[in-house]
């Protein structure tokens, strides 16, 4: 579905503590990060601060750290599981003497490896040119002098100023053709909802196994890998419900924790499945120890789009890791308010279908209750 690199570039990676309480969760997601970017860790270097150093982010020592397991394991680049201002990541690449990514990057570079849409591809490359505009001189230093020669000579453009302003033009254009897909999908979205189907989004963590699931339900065969961010383009498909007959689910893109703000507002249109939708399936990984926070993370990311208040249905998966039994909880209200399953074995599936066909039944009494009482108001009115 996608390239990977033949061979992972040796890469240092970096985590430091400033007192949280889930650095080994942090760094092991930073390890799938790598991998999933087609990476070879090589060294890994750990450290505690009180709050980052202003020009390097680690501090001199730790920086004399990193460069000595540079020279030692000859790695090629180094990986922060931090965001890194421009000028932190200049003085560390100029005091290293080798690559820096830092994580937003780290993020954007597997999103532009996973992008297979031609929406997704516009949406990774406006994500990437804003994180670059930020940062332009970084790499255009040597370049930030008057252009001269034979037919260039004269006041013109500094050669940063050009490439800012290509930049932005370009973002427009990007920006300009996303406006216009989001419209078509507008209606497409208006067409089902007069069909009065459940259109149900499938929202998570990455790697909670939301894919997974989508191809359990729906047998539709979307990529499902053990990796992040396997999932970026959003997937809908009919499902056949028994007792409610057909509704909408969509697959979309997982979150990560500190997901860039270039990415939230870029992929605002792909996660408008989540802002339109009558449910949300919020798929949960049990087994992961840093599932709670997980949790919060993708609450997070929901408020920041809109689709806080979009009733969601908690999805307890991979109970074949834990050992627990398929099964649901229901709130004080007797609705179904947590589905215990495994997607991959398929335990609990039958159990999720039953809580979908019983939004479904709900959302068509509402519809009819309304339905009645318009019809009620006319008959008065008359």
């Amino acid at each position: 579905m996608f390239e990977r690199p033949a061979a992972g570039e040796r890469a240092v990676v970096v985590q430091l503590d400033f007192g949280q309480a889930d650095v080994d969760e942090q760094l092991e997601e930073l390890r799938l990060l790598t991998a999933s970017a087609g990476g070879l860790i090589v060294a890994e270097v750990r450290g505690k601060r009180h709050s980052p150093d202003p020009k390097s982010f680690a501090g001199k020592g730790k920086v004399d750290e990193i460069a000595a397991m540079i020279a030692a394991t000859e790695a090629q680049l180094v990986i922060f599981n931090h965001p890194l201002s421009p000028v932190q990541q200049r003085n560390l690449e100029g005091a290293l003497k080798c690559r820096v990514v830092d994580r937003n990057s780290l993020i954007l570079d597997i999103f532009a490896l996973r992008a297979a849409s031609a929406e997704g591809k516009l949406q990774v490359e406006l994500a990437q040119l804003e994180h670059l505009s930020t940062r332009l001189v970084r790499g255009w230093t040597h370049l930030e002098r008057q252009r001269g020669g034979i037919g260039l000579r004269g006041p013109g453009e500094k050669q940063l100023e050009t490439d800012r302003r290509l930049l932005g033009g370009r973002v427009k254009l990007l920006k300009d053709r996303l406006k216009k897909l989001a419209r078509q999908r507008g209606v497409q979205r208006k067409a089902r909802r007069r069909g009065d189907v459940l259109n149900v989004s499938l929202i998570g963590y990455t790697n909670a196994g939301k894919s997974t699931l989508f191809n359990a339900l729906t047998r539709a065969g979307v990529y499902a890998a053990d990796q992040l961010f396997a999932t970026l383009d959003t997937t809908s498909r009919k499902l056949w419900v028994e007792g409610a007959g057909n509704i909408v689910i969509s697959d979309t893109v997982g979150f990560i924790r500190d997901l860039p703000h270039a990415l939230v507002d870029a992929f605002h249109a792909t996660l408008e499945a989540a802002t339109d939708a009558d449910l949300l399936l919020h798929v949960v990984d049990s087994a992961s120890p840093a599932r709670d926070e997980q949790v919060a993370e993708v609450n997070k990311v929901l408020a920041e789009i809109g689709a806080a208040e979009v009733p969601q249905l908690v999805v307890w998966n991979k109970i074949d890791l834990t050992g627990v039994e398929p099964g649901e909880v229901r709130d004080e209200y007797g609705n179904i308010a947590r589905v215990r399953l495994s997607s991959r074995s398929g335990a609990g599936l039958d159990i999720l279908r039953a809580a979908l066909a019983e939004y479904a039944q709900a959302k068509t009494e509402l519809r009819n209750h309304f339905a009645g009482g318009a019809d009620v108001g006319e008959h008065e009115s008359c």
